[in-house]
């Protein structure tokens, strides 16, 4: 699963032999900060895997971190909040998912 909120992205998936912990992945540290501290885990640094950043969560753990994106969630306009709690860098790299998806689109009137 791929989730981009106000504080990043992660990329979140079953551990391969422990169905009740989750894996999130991340590509940058300030992503896995919330989780990380929800959780109460050091953000582990895997420099030769896919995603360089990942936290180790239990499933509620994970429920409960995105229950709290959907809960505290204030803002009207995602990529003009993104700008504002990430920055220009991450707020581009976003807007170019956002464009990319565009062309997978359903057009059908």
């Amino acid at each position: 699963m791929w989730v981009f909120t106000d504080t990043g992205f992660i990329s979140a998936v079953a551990h391969y032999d422990n169905s009740d912990t989750i894996v999130v992945r991340a590509r940058d540290m300030a992503s896995l900060d919330g989780i990380a501290a929800l959780a109460d885990v050091a953000i582990q640094t895997t420099p030769y895997n896919d995603y360089p950043f990942r936290v180790h969560v239990s499933r509620p753990i994970f429920q409960e971190w995105l229950c709290a994106a959907v809960t505290d969630m204030e803002y009207t306009n995602f990529k003009n909040r993104v700008h504002e709690t990430r920055g220009e860098r991450f707020h581009n790299a976003l807007s170019d998912v956002w464009g990319i998806m565009h062309d997978v689109e359903d057009r059908r009137k």
